[in-house]
């Protein structure tokens, strides 16, 4: 059985959502999600502009304003009744 990397990229995106918190105010804001899953997955997300680079120290990956809005939607569509 080979799994379907799009579906397990739409529900770690959906996830980060999840956990996503705000940081900074007004133009400068970005929402943060904690990168506690898979490297795979966090660098395919960023190949298809959805957050910031990964490769980075920080604990947290920054969503791109795409990503944000697809998260939101996949969040509601796989968990929300």
């Amino acid at each position: 059985m080979k799994p379907n990397s799009d579906k397990i990229d739409d529900a770690v995106l959906a996830l980060l959502y999840l956990t996503r918190f705000t940081e900074g105010a007004g133009e400068f804001a970005v929402t943060r999600a904690w990168k506690t899953h898979d490297w795979d997955v966090l660098d395919r997300l960023h190949e298809k502009g959805l957050v910031e680079e990964t490769k980075n120290k920080n604990k947290s990956v920054v969503f791109t304003k795409t990503g944000q809005k697809q998260a939101e939607a996949l969040f509601k569509k796989l968990f929300c009744e």
